[in-house]
């Protein structure tokens, strides 16, 4: 009994620590997998590495939270159209606002309508920059906002813009350049690009400006522009190593997908401090993608884009319908008549279908697969979205 036991245990400890060996003294099946998996994890600590994506630098992947622009807006007059302006009786505020106008400049205008067709109400937008100082000019959009046929040549007068909070932060005014042009004759018109649309550059003065406390944080927030925990991780860690070999300590912290804090250290301004990290270059990284347009056929596929081996047939169903009736005789001495008997012949065939097996384990594959199909871009939209549905496309899918 003794000596069975120790047999027996000799047995169970040659199955568990050697080779797991099969009958035939071969390694049993999946053994040198699990061997490969017990030495990657035999370390006690799994490091997950994130694949690395190009090299960017921290100030073309994130912008400073505190750091934005303010959006403004105003509504005003462009005068000095040749006849292209708002039709005064389709756009009653345009005839409103040249009264106030005109008003205001010390003309009186009661007991007369204006017939002008020179002028064109107008919405003037405009992006404030952050730390811009007062005097500064900023660039402006004109958009007509009655039925002004076009802008070219007109002088946008003085217009007040104001941000969200209702106050007045510049006042734009300056000729209007305009991309586009519209010519009209009594039978044809022809119109290329917007010409109801414009900007003038420079053409706004910042009369106040937004207050900002940059050279008081004592944390700064950096906005990632394409949101990703990976790129998140990797600029906390560069910044990280940058400070500890600079300020002796790890001054970043990644919050979410979006946010990095960096504690500012003492002795060093913001801006300083910020212009030292935002040259640090990172492997930004991303979720694979694969967008669509199907209104104008566009298709942007990302590096990372992957697809399993699958079976694809395309090709158009073409269904061909001809009648053609035949003349039945009757046979030689029978009392039987000449009739016309219906006959009908349809055809279905797909003369550009084929069949190609697809499998993406790169970009280059992918695409050298997909134009192997020979189909159009509206066909291989189809295509995405019915792998996409086997579920053999392992990435997000965006319809636009």
């Amino acid at each position: 009994m003794k000596r069975a036991f120790v047999l027996l245990l000799a047995t169970l400890v040659g199955l568990t620590a050697g080779h797991a060996d099969g009958p035939d003294g071969k390694p049993a099946q999946g053994a040198g997998k699990n061997q490969q998996l017990a030495a990657d994890y035999s370390g006690g600590e799994v490091q997950f590495r994130p694949s690395s994506g190009p090299i960017s630098r921290i100030k073309d992947i994130a912008m400073l939270q505190s750091a934005r622009d303010n959006q403004l807006v105003g509504y005003g007059l462009v005068i000095g159209l040749s006849g292209s302006g708002d039709s005064l009786r389709n756009s009653p505020f345009t005839e409103q606002s040249i009264r106030a106008m005109l008003e205001n400049l010390g003309i009186a205008t009661e007991g007369g309508r204006s017939r002008a067709k020179n002028v064109a109400a107008v919405i003037v937008t405009a992006n404030m920059p952050p730390f811009v100082q007062s005097g500064a000019r900023i660039d402006v959009t004109v958009s007509s906002l009655g039925d002004a046929t076009s802008l070219t040549g007109g002088t946008l007068i003085m217009t007040p813009l104001k941000a969200a909070d209702g106050e007045i932060y510049a006042v734009a005014q300056g000729p209007v350049s305009v991309s586009g042009f519209s010519a009209q004759g009594d039978a044809e018109t022809l119109t290329q690009g917007v010409p109801t649309a414009g900007r003038v550059p420079n053409g706004a003065i910042v009369e106040r400006q937004v207050a900002a406390e940059f050279a008081d944080l004592g944390t700064l927030t950096l906005q990632l522009r394409n949101p990703d925990f990976s790129t998140a991780v990797m600029i906390a860690d560069a910044i990280n190593e940058y400070s500890r070999q600079r300020f002796g300590k790890r001054l970043a912290s990644e919050q979410d997908a979006r946010t990095v804090l960096i504690n500012k250290p003492k002795g060093i301004s913001p801006a300083r401090f910020f212009a030292e990290l935002e040259n640090l270059v990172v492997a930004t990284d991303a979720p694979a993608r694969v967008v669509i347009d199907e209104r104008t056929g566009t298709i942007v596929i990302g590096q990372d884009v992957r697809i399993s081996k699958v079976a694809i047939s395309h090709g158009t169903l073409t269904v061909r319908i001809k009648e053609m009736p035949r003349v039945v005789q009757p046979e030689p001495f029978s009392r039987g008549q000449t009739a016309e008997e219906p006959f009908t012949d349809i055809q279905a065939d797909r003369p550009d279908s084929k069949v190609a097996l697809l499998d993406g384990p790169d970009l280059e594959t992918l695409v050298a697969g997909l134009n192997r199909l020979g189909v159009k871009p509206d066909g291989i939209i189809a295509i995405l979205q019915g792998i996409k549905s086997a579920g053999a496309l392992q990435a997000d899918l965006v319809v636009q």
